[in-house]
């Protein structure tokens, strides 16, 4: 059975989608806000997140940048904003597809199913994705170990470390970063980037002229050697 995390605050719209995707074999998480729906998205690991962009506490552009920059989660659009200049921003931030209020139900679930199609089988989530005898970084828990001493990391330190693991070895571009963890809007904030980078070489004790973690490919992007990983 597929979970499916509904990110809406009007309560007829979450009764209505959690009827139609009940009786469409769906389990249906939910949640009224943008904080909690955050969470809850880290937290149970759902399949797919169904986001609306108009709640009360936080743009849900906003919400949408967090949940592609800090997990591997597809999201589906449902937003009375019909602008196309809203739906290319929101495509280009890396939602999955977009639907506008009001919809129709089948249509919803079809790109439903589409979405989760295209995403392959389900898997459980990844718990160490790197160990190489000194630093672990686990998924799941959201946590990272250097000589067995937990490293406290920024949300943002997290979210760039996370993507650049993902990458296995691949060079992962400036751009790339900023797109997916600060926004479209941030592309030409390299030095944000920069700082983000420099502390977490320094948490990581990792040397920049002789790197053992991040690599720098200058005015490219940045890649994570996973060279001598045990996982």
């Amino acid at each position: 059975m597929h979970k499916i995390l509904l990110i809406d605050d009007e309560p007829q719209i979450q009764k209505f989608l959690r009827i139609s995707l009940s009786s469409q074999q769906f389990e249906v998480l939910s949640a009224e806000n943008g904080q909690k729906g955050i969470a809850m998205a880290l937290e149970q690991h759902p399949d797919l997140v169904i986001l609306d962009l108009g709640l009360p506490d936080l743009d849900g552009k906003h919400v949408l940048q967090r949940l592609i920059g800090e997990t591997r989660i597809p999201v589906v659009v449902l937003s009375v904003r019909a602008n196309e200049t809203e739906k290319v921003a929101c495509l280009n931030m890396g939602a999955h597809d977009y639907v506008v209020k009001p919809f129709s139900v089948n249509e919803l679930l079809a790109r439903i199913r589409r979405t989760l199609a295209l995403r392959g089988p389900s898997q459980p989530p990844q718990t160490l994705m790197f160990d190489d005898g000194q630093l672990q970084i686990e998924e799941v828990q959201r946590r990272v170990t250097l000589k067995g001493e937990v490293v406290a990391l920024t949300r943002k330190e997290w979210a760039v470390l996370l993507h650049m693991v993902q990458a296995n070895g691949g060079l992962v571009t400036q751009t790339n970063l900023l797109q997916h963890i600060w926004g479209a809007t941030h592309l030409e904030d390299t030095q944000y980037l920069r700082n983000v980078i420099q502390k977490l070489r320094q948490k990581l004790q990792d040397d920049a002229a002789h790197p053992r973690y991040i690599e720098t490919e200058p005015g490219v992007g940045y890649r994570f050697i996973p060279g001598q990983s045990k996982n």
